[in-house]
């Protein structure tokens, strides 16, 4: 169909903003929610948009809603374009960290907050008192709320970098096993057999029980998984769910050992050479420009390089 720039003034960016929403959702009650409004409000902007386009855009198949072929095409165009007037309305030529009042949104796992962000918050106490970070736990999908542009920076492993968004390595890390330090089954070394045959803590991802790579690489490697006895749901609870039994777990250096100066473990070299893993971080290519946004980057890799 043909929008005549005269039918125009019939949209305004609010009903885009809907529609954005209504089409991520496929639900008026979801989206109501997500845009704080109630449902026949949400209900009767969608009329409005259906009569714009002269077209359903989402129709009600049993008890969930799925885009007509126009609304399944105008789901990325609407997105980047709001994107890209956010990002044009919220960038200035010049920042200034010492009077700034920016919010940083930054999607990261429990590690890398641990290791990182104490160190990025204590020089922000410093350089700029007024920025505020809200950090989010990783979804199901991130890349999609990448695309989404519903935060600056994701930080992830490298192997799972989206395409079509620019990225830089973060840090890298590595591998090691830890015990508890009285376990009575393994001394100062790991031998193959041992990690083998000993129970181990692991940790899952979300409704799916993602698992970490470093799981893949182990089964390609040995053909066969480890005797996972726990599994729990963050980095951080891992090493504490080690104390006082006979299990090891497979960690990132630096989170073992921020845990060692805390709780009685003891850290081994793995009885094989392990992958290291690099962290990247990245952010929407909307987004590149932005002064506060390149600043904020080159904080949080000094503090990763410290």
């Amino acid at each position: 169909m043909t929008i005549h720039a005269v039918n125009f003034h019939r949209l305004d960016l609010n009903l885009l903003v809907t529609l954005d929403v209504l089409l991520t959702e496929q639900s008026i009650t979801r989206a109501a929610q997500r845009l704080h409004r109630s449902p026949s409000s949400t209900s009767e902007a969608l009329g409005r948009l259906r009569e714009f386009f002269g077209d359903e855009l989402l129709m009600s198949v049993g008890r969930r809603m799925v885009p007509t072929p126009l609304g399944e095409s105008l789901a990325i165009p609407v997105r980047e374009c709001l994107i890209h007037i956010r990002t044009t309305v919220e960038t200035r030529p010049v920042f200034d960290p010492a009077r700034s009042r920016r919010q940083f949104r930054i999607m990261l796992s429990d590690y890398v907050s641990t290791v990182l962000m104490n160190r990025v918050l204590q020089r922000l106490q410093h350089e700029a008192p007024g920025v505020t970070i809200d950090m989010v736990p990783h979804l199901e999908e991130p890349w999609a709320a990448l695309d989404r542009g519903e935060f600056d920076f994701l930080i992830i492993p490298e192997k799972f970098r989206q395409e079509g968004h620019p990225w830089e390595v973060l840090f890298q890390d590595e591998y090691v096993c830890v015990r508890w330090s009285e376990n009575p089954e393994v001394g100062e070394r790991l031998t193959v057999d041992q990690f083998l045959d000993m129970g181990h803590v692991r940790v899952s991802f979300g409704r799916r029980q993602r698992t970490p790579a470093i799981e893949e690489w182990f089964f390609a490697r040995f053909g066969r998984e480890r005797r996972v006895e726990v599994v729990t749901t963050t980095f951080n609870s891992v090493p504490q769910l080690l104390v006082g039994t006979h299990r090891i777990a497979t960690v990132h250096r630096r989170l073992a050992q921020f845990y060692a100066d805390f709780l009685p473990l003891r850290l081994l070299p793995p009885p094989m050479e392990m992958p290291p893993l690099v962290e990247i971080i990245q952010w929407h290519k909307y987004s590149q420009a932005d002064p506060a946004l390149q600043w904020m980057l080159g904080v949080m890799k000094a503090c990763a390089a410290d």
